[in-house]
């Protein structure tokens, strides 16, 4: 999985004219399955975006504050586009990202499970595969890439050969 964050003061998700969800101070978190991503990597990003310090603290110390330190809000959006290839002319291709259904069970798996590090009332979505309207308002600017993959499987060594 792969998650775009964005520090804001705040940011909202229109679908055909329809304001459908919006926050104040937080993070904007655009966020995209691959394929082979599983309930591991969705775990992993969802506590990473939560514990992530973006904020100062009240004695001016640097990143000192995460999310829920500064009672801020996160706003969930699903975008396949982040795992674009662009290696070959200008026509991206999409072949990195995880097909409709698939993508569509874990990206709501990952929303679930940010709600549930935080609590539900602070963490918002968008609509998924739905032509969305993003408007935010940058603090800072403060964007981050977040990248977890799942783990290669571990080649066995091969068995040593019977001596003769």
């Amino acid at each position: 999985m792969k998650a775009i964050l964005q520090r804001v003061l705040s940011a909202s998700v229109t679908v055909e004219k329809e304001v459908v969800s919006s926050i104040g101070k937080g993070v904007l978190v655009f966020a995209a399955v691959a394929p082979g991503d599983t309930k591991k990597e969705a775990d992993s990003l969802a506590a990473k975006i939560l514990k992530l310090k973006l904020w100062d603290d009240d004695n001016g110390g640097r990143w000192k504050k995460n999310v829920q330190e500064i009672g801020g809000e996160v706003l969930c959006v699903s975008q396949f586009t982040l795992l674009a290839s662009l290696k070959k002319g200008n026509k991206p291709d999409f072949h990195g990202a995880a097909g409709g259904e698939e993508a569509k069970e874990l990206y709501q798996y990952f929303f679930e499970k940010v709600q549930q590090g935080y609590a539900p009332d602070k963490v918002q979505n968008g609509v998924f595969q739905a032509m969305m309207e993003v408007a935010l308002v940058n603090d800072g600017p403060v964007t981050m890439e977040l990248s977890v993959s799942p783990k290669a499987p571990s080649t066995p060594l091969p068995a040593p050969s019977p001596s003769e």
